[in-house]
């Protein structure tokens, strides 16, 4: 790992700890990190630090080798708003938009520039005692040892005890129908305490809608919990592509009509070109 990207590093640590609270909290919020490395990452104690150590920090930070700057598209603007309002007055919120539409870029710069903000990326294998484990581990809380109700117990009183915390549901549609109805209880128990995101693709927006006609156990409710609503993020323009490729070093109007016309609208193909027409250009 380079020295830069090293420093990069260091920087997102100390982000996210003023985000966690505490080095320690950082720590228990990541997979084979411990407390003590990070302290000797900060300290610049690097001598004995593996570069297999390094990545496995930056990764889970966040931290990449290619070097990708935030761009404000349309939605990215929106979704920082839906965010902060969500944050601040405890509001549950679905939000949709096709795949590559940037809510996942969107809510990891949310999460590292905001206290109390949790964004959990879901997986179609997750039950209800991962889905905790995961949100107690995101707040840097231990959970080993502990039953499913003691974590449920414990994971509502300190967000019941945080002031204004947030839970993204990141890829929501991805969570298996238990898990989905297992919002419900979340929401019961933190109603007017916390903020709570659900963010999908459509398919989302498809399964609650076809589980409210059908008469679906707990898809009435979930419904009911979104306030009837689910937000729609607009299609990736033109402008925004121009934004990101402007933001990331790609200036000359016909490599952004190249990639423009290749990004089918999904910022992550944006992405790829953006790297494909560096490495052509060196």
């Amino acid at each position: 790992m380079t020295h830069p990207e090293k420093i990069q590093t260091v920087e997102a640590i100390e982000r996210m700890i003023a985000q966690k609270g505490s080095q320690n909290a950082l720590a228990n919020s990541m997979k084979g990190v411990s407390s003590a490395t990070l302290s000797q990452m900060r300290n610049h104690n690097w001598e004995n630090i593996a570069d297999d150590m390094w990545r496995k920090v930056g990764a889970q930070l966040g931290v990449s080798s290619d070097v990708w700057n935030f761009a404000e598209t349309r939605n990215s603007t929106d979704l920082i708003a839906f965010f902060a309002d969500s944050q601040k007055y405890s509001l549950v919120l679905a939000i949709t938009g096709k795949a590559g539409a940037g809510k996942t870029e969107s809510a990891k710069k949310y999460e590292a520039e905001n206290k109390n903000v949790y964004r959990l990326s879901c997986n179609e294998y997750w039950d209800k005692r991962w889905f905790l484990r995961e949100l107690l581990s995101k707040m840097g809380k231990e959970h080993a040892g502990m039953t499913m109700p003691e974590m449920m117990h414990k994971a509502v009183q300190l967000l019941k005890s945080t002031d204004t915390p947030l839970i993204i549901l990141d890829e929501a549609d991805k969570l298996a129908d238990n898990v989905l109805l297992f919002f419900i209880t979340l929401y019961n128990e933190l109603e007017g305490h916390c903020g709570i995101v659900l963010m999908a693709t459509y398919f989302l927006e498809k399964r609650i809608r076809r589980g409210v006609a059908t008469e679906k156990k707990g898809y009435r409710e979930i419904y009911s919990r979104v306030g009837l609503r689910f937000i729609e993020l607009e299609e990736t323009s033109y402008l925004d592509i121009e934004k990101v490729c402007s933001a990331n070093g790609v200036v000359e109007p016909n490599a952004i009509r190249a990639i423009a016309k290749d990004c089918d609208g999904d910022v992550r193909r944006v992405r790829r070109l953006i790297f494909a027409n560096k490495r052509a250009a060196v």
